[in-house]
């Protein structure tokens, strides 16, 4: 029951019905007209709600270019602010920065600093329901760039404006930290790349493409001249002149290596993202699973020998201009020419057929037909219905009841202990006790929970706005307000800041990371409605959690520059000391003021106490308040 399959096989009923709606061809059409326009250009088209935006192929960047191929962290070029979802220099478990090419991140970023471009977004922004971002070859990466970032700009303010990048013969963007980070964020669904089952393009970042010169200088030349003019003979007769045995057997053994274990070879520094829509003159298939895609890639390519005649490698290099061709066939009548004699009963089976079928593979060529069998049979959704595994998630959300509660008990004996230590602070002390033992693995019973929730959010197991809902995301608020601060006086008991260094930055564990930015999205999102702005109400006694999960680790820093304050000689330092205080001072007393803090944060023997002590006593040496300091604080930046 827990890993029943699909019963269907759905990636050539995925692409019929793709190819019934009016995108792809519109958008193709936008790309010629944008493809025969000058080089680094764009159009724009509004069609009723729908606005597309086209990107030429013809761009200033070739394979010679040294940064066409290098991958570079998103971080490091300063974007980590257009693309702020992402995550940009990884997640702090392990995995690699998120990363893309740096040619096309180039390309991107140059028209996002165009004045024209910019209008022509906001005014889409204004008037339509719909943003569809495409582009062919070189402009595919921009149409996919300008996705990304629009994704990441309209997700704070929850709009209700859809966007989805449609591209053709698209080459590889970035690595599997950017097509994972795209999943977690629930947006494959918005990335569909059509892609021709001879083109090359696609395929042609697995390998490093220093090995690929210099056919790859040609190949790129006759692509973008034969896109704006139809006298390709010349050029023709160059590309006759190379060898490209050793091109093809180059990008063919990348491939394979890319495919191997499921995806997980070390060697490939890009990654399919998104959805792929392989088409052939027999029709089409639709695979969203980037393992699958990558195989796909390496049978369709295995149709072509390294060593077969010129023609047939002219063959692939030409495919990738034919996406008019392709665009014309995908139509109903042609889809019902789809031979339906001899399926099987079973409607498995009969879906592998009409998908091989659909793909170009020769169900009769054992070499390539079962391995794309098993390809569809990895792509396949197994496990529960996404709205099953949210019901059964809610039943297991229940049984950790008792767990909570045993926090909330722990909370309440601490705020009426005699010590006046309070919840975090009492833990901190006594976490080594037998009642402190107990709440330890109630801590990790919860932990475990969670991190298993999340986990399923980002392998697309439960529904696609789990994160949005109030019962998911108000219980995921209230744990983490209840355990993050038992989790920075573990923190701080062990000494683990003298290693790492203080919580916020070096030691938060994602999962508080998550929950806090799925929280922070639906406050955004409330926040945006109308009946929401002139109905915040203020409190008349202290909540009974404090409401910044983070509170006690901004103690901890604080009392933290409060020692290195009493210390310090350096004036320069020191100012900077007395501006972190004087503003941690000011964002206490806020929350304070608003009753948004717990009781136990004002307990007589609480580290917030202390503090609040200490800083008045070393405040009162200096004849004025710190002065306030242009520049931005620690607070500021975290």
């Amino acid at each position: 029951m827990d890993a029943e399959p699909s019963p269907f096989e759905s990636s050539e009923m995925l692409a019929s019905f793709l190819a019934s709606t009016p995108f792809l061809e519109a958008s193709w059409g936008l790309c010629s007209f944008a493809n025969a326009a000058f080089p680094g250009s764009f159009v724009a088209e509004r069609r009723g709600g729908v606005g597309y935006l086209a990107f030429s192929s013809v761009q200033v960047i070739d394979g010679s270019e040294p940064s066409c191929g290098t991958p570079v962290a998103l971080a490091g070029w300063g974007c980590e602010d257009l693309f702020s979802p992402l995550r940009c220099d990884g997640d702090g478990d392990g995995e690699e920065t998120v990363k893309v090419d740096a040619g096309f991140l180039r390309l991107f970023l140059e028209f996002y600093r165009r004045p024209d471009f910019q209008n022509q977004i906001q005014e889409f922004l204004g008037k339509v329901k719909m943003i569809i971002l495409t582009g062919h070859s070189f402009g595919a990466t921009t149409a996919s760039l300008t996705a990304l970032w629009l994704l990441s700009h309209l997700q704070p303010v929850a709009s209700p404006i859809s966007v989805l990048c449609l591209t053709f013969g698209t080459p590889l963007l970035g690595n599997k930290s950017l097509s994972r980070a795209i999943l977690r964020e629930r947006w494959g669904g918005s990335f569909c790349n059509v892609v021709s089952k001879l083109d090359v393009m696609p395929k042609l970042f697995f390998a490093p493409l220093a090995s690929l010169t210099p056919q790859l200088h040609l190949l790129l030349q006759f692509w973008q001249v034969a896109t704006v003019s139809p006298s390709l003979e010349h050029l023709v007769g160059e590309l006759r002149k190379q060898n490209f045995d050793e091109f093809f057997s180059n990008i063919k053994d990348h491939v394979e290596d890319a495919a191997k274990s499921e995806g997980e070879a070390k060697n490939s520094l890009f990654w399919p993202l998104g959805s792929y829509l392989f088409c052939s003159e027999d029709g089409a298939i639709c695979l969203d699973n980037a393992t699958s895609v990558v195989k796909m890639m390496q049978l369709m390519l295995g149709t072509v020998s390294p060593a077969s005649s010129f023609e047939d490698h002219l063959k692939c290099f030409e495919d990738h201009l034919k996406y008019s061709y392709y665009m014309g066939q995908l139509s109903s009548q042609f889809l019902k020419r789809i031979n339906i004699n001899g399926l099987s009963a079973s409607s498995y089976e009969a879906g592998v057929s009409l998908a091989l079928q659909s793909s170009g593979i020769d169900p009769q060529d054992d070499n390539i037909a079962r391995p794309a069998k098993d390809c569809l049979q990895m792509a396949r959704h197994m496990g529960r219905a996404p709205n099953l595994n949210n019901a059964h998630l809610a039943i297991r959300l229940s049984r950790m009841t008792p767990c909570r509660a045993q926090l909330e008990w722990y909370k309440a004996r601490c705020e009426e202990s005699g010590d006046q230590r309070g919840y975090y602070d009492t833990f901190k002390k006594f976490g080594a006790s037998r009642r402190e033992s107990k709440i330890d693995m109630n801590l990790f019973t919860l932990a475990a929970f969670w991190d298993d929730v999340i986990g399923m959010a980002e392998r697309n197991e439960l529904s696609h706005d789990f994160h949005r809902r109030s019962k998911w995301n108000n219980a995921s608020h209230f744990y983490m307000l209840l355990a993050e601060p038992l989790e920075i006086a573990r923190y701080y008991r062990r000494g683990m800041h003298l290693e790492k260094g203080h919580y916020i930055k070096h030691g938060r564990h994602r999962r508080f990371q998550i929950l806090d930015r799925w929280w922070n999205r639906r406050a955004a999102a409330a926040a945006q409605e109308p009946q929401q702005i002139n109905n915040k109400r203020s409190r008349s006694r202290y909540a009974g959690l404090t409401q910044d999960s983070l509170f006690w680790a901004r103690v901890e820093e604080a009392t933290d520059w409060l020692e290195n304050a009493k210390e310090e000689r350096d004036a320069n330092k020191l100012k900077l000391l007395l501006v972190n205080l004087n503003d941690f001072e000011e964002y206490a007393g806020k929350l304070i003021d608003r009753k948004d803090v717990s009781i136990d944060v004002l307990a007589k023997s609480s580290s917030y106490r202390l503090w609040d002590e200490e800083w008045k006593a070393l405040k009162s040496k200096f004849p004025q308040p710190p002065p306030s300091d242009p520049a931005p604080s620690l607070m500021d930046c975290e």
